[in-house]
C-alpha cells in the first residue's frame, strides 16, 4: 500500500469517526467533570500519604 492511500484512508477513517461524534449533554459533561475530579483528589491524598510515610520512616 502507498503512502498516498495510507493518508486518504487515515482521513476518511477521522471524517467517518467525526461525523459520528456528538457533543455531551450537560449531565454527562458534569459527571464527567465530578469523576475526574474524584481521581485526581484520590491519587493527591495517595501521593501525599506516601510522602508523608516515607519522610517518617
Amino acid at each position: 500500500m502507498k503512502v498516498i492511500d495510507k493518508i486518504k484512508r487515515m482521513f476518511s477513517e477521522t471524517r467517518r469517526i467525526l461525523i459520528l461524534t456528538r457533543r455531551p449533554k450537560r449531565s454527562e459533561y458534569n459527571e464527567t467533570i465530578k469523576v475526574t475530579g474524584a481521581g485526581i483528589l484520590l491519587m493527591g491524598a495517595l501521593g501525599f500519604i506516601v510522602l508523608f510515610i516515607s519522610r517518617i520512616a
